[in-house]
């Protein structure tokens, strides 16, 4: 395990600072019948009158149970773009401090940094859509905070190379952040299993991709017991909602039926990849590991509003980095799949 102080990344406010102290943070005992007369709530019940449990430690039991973690390892937000934000806030000094992105990749690291006014420093992956290390090290400088590796990458979907992952995480001063919102759909591991070993890891994952649940917004922050101590600092008391607390908790005990679900979607997605080949305009199929398909057409923006007469959506990606007139599919069912495949063929 590497020598490693969070505290000499902080914002200097953010250590100073004495966080907010909510009713349900002062005391909270939902297995214990309580008269709770401390928050100026609505006294009749109704399910959601109550403020939610500002630490979600019934989910978090749950979750830490499954993933093999400690409950004071996680942070969970409202979604995970307010997971993301959070470490911004906490990390960076605006004007002062960069991160490092590596294009083509998801577009909300880009938005957060301009947001907290913190620079951008963006190095391209290569042609096979991997990290070129000594490229990115070569950008990196004293006031380098964060470095955000998408695996499974959003748009291209391919995983990156563990051992170039690992070169990062040992000599990047600063913290690497491994958004892994598409991890359960690939055949490699999640970096979870690592969190001890490299203390300047954050794993970010998500309940709305294998879980199925985008609606409700939970995203999930795995990290090191100080680095969660510092984003709790920080983040609203009651950031996640009684509706979304119920409802992943009782997805999380029925993890049977998202596991056949997945298994689902890979099926489905073998298959569709199999027919993308026999559409003519279809020049490559990039390799994926995630739960969509990037491909390059001879005309994207042709293609695209093609498929959108034909009521079907997909995703645009060719003003991306190296992403020149390619479209993302993201796997359906079976019958979207075969709808999609349809109307390629009939273009």
């Amino acid at each position: 395990m590497k020598t490693f102080n969070v505290e000499k990344l902080v914002r200097s406010n953010v250590l100073r600072l004495k966080p907010y102290s909510s009713a349900r943070d002062e005391f909270v005992d939902f297995k214990q019948k309580m008269i709770y007369l401390d928050a100026n709530e609505n006294p009749f019940e109704n399910g959601v009158n109550r403020y939610p449990d500002p630490q979600q430690r019934s989910l978090k039991e749950v979750l830490a149970e499954q993933k093999g973690v400690q409950v004071d390892q996680i942070l969970l937000g409202n979604g995970s773009d307010e997971v993301l934000d959070l470490v911004f806030r906490a990390f960076c000094e605006p004007k002062e401090d960069n991160i490092i992105t590596l294009p083509p990749t998801y577009g909300m690291y880009g938005v957060l940094a301009e947001t907290n006014d913190v620079e951008n420093k963006k190095v391209l992956l290569d042609e096979n859509f991997q990290p070129n290390v000594e490229a990115i090290l070569a950008k990196v400088d004293v006031n380098s905070k964060l470095m955000f590796l998408c695996s499974p990458n959003n748009p291209s979907g391919n995983s990156f190379d563990g051992v170039r992952i690992e070169q990062l995480l040992r000599v990047f001063k600063g913290l690497v952040v491994i958004d892994e919102a598409y991890i359960d759909f690939s055949k490699h591991p999640s970096w979870l299993n690592r969190l001890d070993e490299y203390p300047n890891l954050i794993i970010t994952q998500t309940l709305s991709k294998a879980y199925g649940m985008a609606g409700i917004r939970l995203g999930i922050c795995y990290a090191s017991k100080e680095i969660i101590a510092v984003l709790n600092k920080i983040k609203p008391p009651y950031n996640v909602n009684e509706l979304t607390q119920q409802k992943a908790l009782e997805t999380m005990l029925h993890i049977s039926k998202v596991n056949n679900e997945i298994n689902c979607i890979l099926s489905n997605k073998k298959d569709l990849l199999k027919v993308l080949l026999q559409v003519n305009f279809i020049e490559k199929i990039y390799p994926t590991d995630a739960n969509f398909v990037l491909v390059k057409v001879d005309n994207a923006d042709r293609r695209y509003e093609e498929l959108i007469a034909k009521g079907i959506v997909v995703r645009n990606r060719s003003k991306q980095p190296l992403c020149d007139n390619t479209l993302r599919f993201t796997i359906g069912t079976k019958s979207e799949n075969e709808a999609l495949i349809k109307a390629l063929k009939e273009l």
